[in-house]
């Protein structure tokens, strides 16, 4: 993933370099096993959209008889938007982790803001895919959590979730909670429930 987010918890496995350690016909494998028990794929990361083959599995996983879903960042607006237009996507969970201006704090990457609102936007321009708008807070993020899920909201965003940050997998040092942080993820997940998304989710770090 080109992003470095302090609470990333697959810091492990962003480096693209990192080599597989289970073989795409393994993947085949389990999944002619289980055709008629899983409904589909999710391909994940890291961000899978940095992945050339991305395409070539997701037209595969197709033919196979499953569904596909994708976890991204959005740093790829144009390769999101190839994959979307050409119908290999049924469902989106994408990152949103701030508002524009306070984005390369969170990402560590100039213009990573731009990008990754850009990518939303091409998703809400596919109502045919459904989508999940997910926000990670985390103690020492930049705080605009209501800010984030207000203008997702007035974009058309129909589905949106909030994520408190977690240890587990990240990098050291990361500490997610202190005192009071707990109360402060609820009320802000109060707050943003007034906004009445057609679906709305909160992911306390218990």
């Amino acid at each position: 993933c080109p992003w470095a987010c302090p609470y990333c918890h697959n810091s492990a496995i962003i480096d693209p370099r990192i080599p597989g350690v289970v073989a795409w016909s393994a993947l085949e494998d389990l999944l002619a096993r289980r055709r008629g028990l899983l409904d589909g794929v999710v391909f994940s990361g890291g961000e899978a959209t940095r992945q050339i083959a991305l395409g070539a599995a997701m037209v595969r996983v197709r033919e196979l008889g499953f569904g596909v879903g994708l976890h991204t960042a959005g740093p790829y607006p144009g390769r999101l938007a190839d994959l979307l237009g050409a119908g290999l996507v049924d469902w989106v969970g994408i990152d949103i982790k701030a508002t524009r201006e306070h984005y390369e704090a969170v990402a560590g990457r100039v213009g990573a803001g731009a990008r990754a609102w850009e990518s939303l936007g091409i998703v809400l321009a596919h109502p045919e895919v459904d989508h999940e708008v997910r926000l990670t807070v985390y103690p020492d993020g930049p705080g605009d959590g209501l800010e984030v899920a207000t203008i997702a909201r007035e974009m058309g965003v129909r589905s949106f979730a909030l994520q408190q940050a977690r240890e587990f997998g990240t990098p050291e040092g990361f500490e997610a909670s202190r005192a009071g942080w707990d109360d402060q993820v609820k009320a802000l997940a109060t707050d943003i429930e007034t906004l009445n998304f057609d679906s709305f989710v909160f992911r306390g770090a218990s």
